[in-house]
């Protein structure tokens, strides 16, 4: 998590929820409202979901809009979409990769090295940021299903721990 993050919140565990909530799903705060996209997100919808009183939602808020930098940061944040979920309706292909250590570089270039070699496209990839995620994946969404043959190759890829194609 950024520094003038941690600085502000780690002695206020309650806040820091609220605060990974945001990061964790791309809401930005403009005018003391909490936004996803366009879409205005209520104080107690917030608190619901991370089982705080809706005055720690206020006050994390407050306290972000008061730091020009954390200001800054939380007012550009916009929410994006995943595909890994409608990859096998749409038929396309979708690979789940477990690191072995998530801020190891190469990962990324490295599967999707192998996947251009196969000559199919790459339509997204994700990643979890591993300061937010406990168990952070990389998703690469796939314009056709991935062959079973380049599993092998893929596993073989520095960082990759485990994979799973969806």
């Amino acid at each position: 998590m950024h520094p003038a993050v941690i600085k502000h919140f780690m002695r206020y565990p309650s806040q820091l929820k609220v605060v990974k909530l945001l990061l964790s799903n791309g809401m930005c705060i403009k005018n003391g409202r909490v936004y996803s996209g366009e879409v205005e997100i209520a104080d107690t919808a917030i608190a619901r979901v991370v089982d705080v009183d809706r005055r720690i939602v206020r006050t994390a808020i407050e306290t972000i809009e008061k730091d020009d930098e954390l200001s800054k940061i939380f007012s550009l944040i916009l929410p994006t979409t995943m595909l890994k979920d409608v990859a096998s309706v749409m038929n396309w292909g979708c690979i789940e990769i477990v690191p072995s250590n998530a801020n190891e570089p190469g990962i990324l270039a490295s599967v999707a090295s192998i996947i251009a070699e196969t000559g199919i496209s790459i339509r997204q990839s994700m990643v979890d940021d591993p300061d937010l995620t406990e168990s952070p994946k990389l998703y690469v969404i796939t314009d056709e299903p991935v062959p079973s043959k380049i599993i092998p190759t893929l596993m073989e890829c520095k960082g990759v721990k485990s994979l799973t194609i969806h």
